[in-house]
């Protein structure tokens, strides 16, 4: 069981144009997706977001790894640190995570874990620990948007597009337009619970899109808001407190865990964060201040499936909830997702997916089904999918020709409003 070689595809897969506190999604969001083949012929594979830095330090880490044992994990992480000449150590401001360790160790060891599953015949989730679920809850991501498909339409319309492939094109900007958003992909995907990506229009437009989507649905469909941290305290408390009797939890609506703090303590709603609370290090202060009710963890920002089960034990052990973080992205970190999500004994809120705002895949036999919301842990040997070459390879164009490199929500939002600058605080 030795590393014998690797192969490492940046990729662009279409997206709609999204807006974010950032600013605007690409036509094309990025990943790469990791292959660590052994001796005896098979391969373990992986996928994480395409940032600056990640795709040259990842080819110079799996130079130094051939030869490498991937049952000894733990050992083949600690030399790939040490081989790591490009270290971003701070998150950043912007809703994604910018450091790059964390995002090169999770692709090595879910790259690993899926060798090892193969190898073993075993699911990643045993691996793991053994599911405590057969099935995987999601919630209905919304999102303020562009009209446009994004790929090489962009802004424009495909019209010969039906159901949600069709719904996923409208603008989005208004409550009546969230709700029909909503409405269309609850209908598709069967999800019961609701998150707006918000910190796009100004706090009380924001608020009455939340106050529409209870009117909508009912007080049984849980709902949830994300300002990705772009309010002051003030705001955060006026607008939490306006939105207490409907939300779920209100996602980081302010910057750092003091502020969090400041806010949680004035509001009723539980406060969540993937922002302000997103290492280790971060933990000791996040008790003591409580800045934070419910912790996102997210195995490409947490460094793989291992420490974000570690991440678990210490909530349970504060008392605090636990959810998921998504980032755009295709089958392959869904698997890995929903092998996380089956494993954790304490799921206290569906998951976050970007998966239906996506619609190329690079796994065999299309993409995965969602049934009343929830996905199967998938029951083939490790990840339980495997490439499809054709596409990944496809995909692999879209990245050459997109003449993208980065995320830049900024520079994208630019084409729409001339001037627009990202602001790390705006109402």
């Amino acid at each position: 069981m030795k590393i014998s070689h690797y192969r490492i595809t940046p990729i662009a897969t279409i997206d709609p144009p999204l807006r974010a506190a950032s600013g605007l999604h690409a036509p094309y969001a990025l990943r790469v997706v990791l292959e660590l083949s052994c001796e005896d012929g098979l391969t373990g594979i992986s996928e994480i977001p395409c940032t600056e830095g990640v795709v040259d330090s990842l080819i110079h880490i799996c130079a130094g790894l051939l030869g490498s044992d991937p049952l000894q994990l733990t050992r083949l992480l600690e030399k790939a640190g040490e081989r790591l000449t490009t270290q971003e150590d701070s998150r950043g401001d912007t809703p994604w995570d910018n450091r790059v360790w964390v995002h090169l160790r999770s692709a090595l060891e879910v790259a690993c874990l899926d060798y090892l599953g193969k190898r073993f015949e075993v699911r990643m989730c045993d691996l793991l620990g053994g599911a405590v679920r057969d099935e995987v809850p999601f919630g209905a991501y919304l999102f303020y948007k562009e009209p446009g498909t994004g790929g090489e339409l962009k802004f424009g319309m495909n019209e010969s597009a039906t159901g949600w492939a069709a719904a996923r094109q409208q603008v989005a900007n208004t409550p009546d337009t969230v709700v029909k958003q909503a409405q269309s992909m609850i209908d598709t995907f069967g999800f019961k619970s609701i998150k707006l990506k918000g910190g796009v229009f100004p706090p009380d437009e924001e608020a009455d899109a939340m106050l529409a989507l209870r009117d909508a649905f009912g007080p049984d469909v849980p709902l949830r808001l994300d300002p990705n941290a772009v309010w002051t305290v003030e705001t955060g408390i006026r607008i939490g407190k306006k939105l207490d009797s409907v939300l779920e939890y209100l996602e980081d609506p302010v910057r750092g865990q003091k502020a969090m703090a400041e806010v949680g303590k004035a509001i009723d709603s539980p406060l969540a964060t993937n922002m302000c609370t997103t290492s280790f290090e971060d933990i000791p202060n996040a008790i003591k201040v409580h800045s934070e009710d419910v912790i996102l963890t997210d195995h490409h920002f947490w460094g793989g499936l291992k420490p974000c089960i570690e991440l678990c034990r210490i909530c349970q052990t504060f008392g605090r909830a636990i959810s998921m973080h998504s980032n755009s992205h295709l089958g392959v970190s869904l698997a890995a997702m929903v092998h996380l999500g089956a494993c954790i004994p304490q799921l206290d809120y569906d998951l976050d997916t970007h998966y239906p705002w996506q619609s190329d895949e690079i796994i065999e036999g299309g993409r995965l089904p969602f049934k009343n919301g929830a996905i199967q842990v998938p029951d083939g040997p490790g990840l339980g999918v495997t490439i499809n070459r054709a596409e990944l390879d496809r995909l692999h164009q879209n990245y050459l020709k997109s003449g993208l490199s980065f995320r830049n929500d900024e520079a994208e939002m630019q084409k729409i409003e001339p001037g627009w600058k990202f602001k790390a605080t705006r109402w």
